[in-house]
């Protein structure tokens, strides 16, 4: 059931998206008007620490909009995927497990733009956190011409197929809007509901 808590304060924002820019110039579009908006919001990015695709293109939006960005980036990835030394703060970590932890700690929520394999990993890992309990921020898909809807439309075949609880699929948010996600994010709620479907665990019947 929804939490009837007071909502917290979203003053973190961490952006997950792809180290490419993709095939088409609207996705570097939805980067740069996230970008700005997360700067006009007074709100702190937290994202991997690339200069490339549109991890460089959101991180510059946030930038060139005054605001504040936190890039976590591991040292194997710092050539790779071409470290941003013009984030207000770069920290390079171990390894892929010590990025995903801290930009968790330093995160109130989290979006997804569109990406490829690190993007999925990344937010799946905060939903499955979500999932048993470990924390209760929010996530959200920004989609872009409906880039994520076939993976939208997987997660409801899986409440369909009694993998997933649909309050759990409820509380994940997923539009092109990003006013609507912006209001979104500050009036959350997180649902709490049980991994288990049923009494007996383990049974998804």
């Amino acid at each position: 059931m929804p939490s009837t808590t007071t909502p917290p304060a979203i003053a973190s924002l961490c952006v997950y998206c792809g180290s490419k820019a993709g095939a088409r110039s609207v996705y570097a579009e939805r980067a740069r008007a996230l970008g700005d908006r997360i700067a006009r919001d007074g709100l702190r990015m937290v994202y991997g620490g690339g200069n490339v695709g549109l991890m460089g293109i959101v991180a510059d939006a946030v930038l060139a909009g005054g605001g504040e960005v936190v890039g976590v980036i591991p040292e194997q990835l710092v050539g790779w995927e071409v470290a941003h030394r013009g984030v207000t703060r770069l920290e390079v970590v171990a390894n892929m497990h010590e990025r995903k932890k801290r930009m968790f700690d330093l995160a109130d929520g989290f979006v997804a733009l569109p990406g490829g394999f690190g993007t999925l990993d990344e937010m799946f890992e905060m939903l499955t956190w979500r999932q048993i309990g470990i924390a209760d921020k929010p996530c959200a898909f920004l989609d872009v011409d409906g880039f994520y809807a076939p993976l939208i439309a997987m997660l409801d075949t899986m409440v369909v197929e009694r993998f997933l609880h649909a309050e759990q699929r409820q509380d994940l948010w997923h539009g092109e809007d990003i006013d609507a996600l912006m209001s979104w994010l500050r009036a959350y709620r997180p649902v709490h509901a049980s991994k288990w479907l049923d009494a007996k665990r383990g049974d998804p019947r």
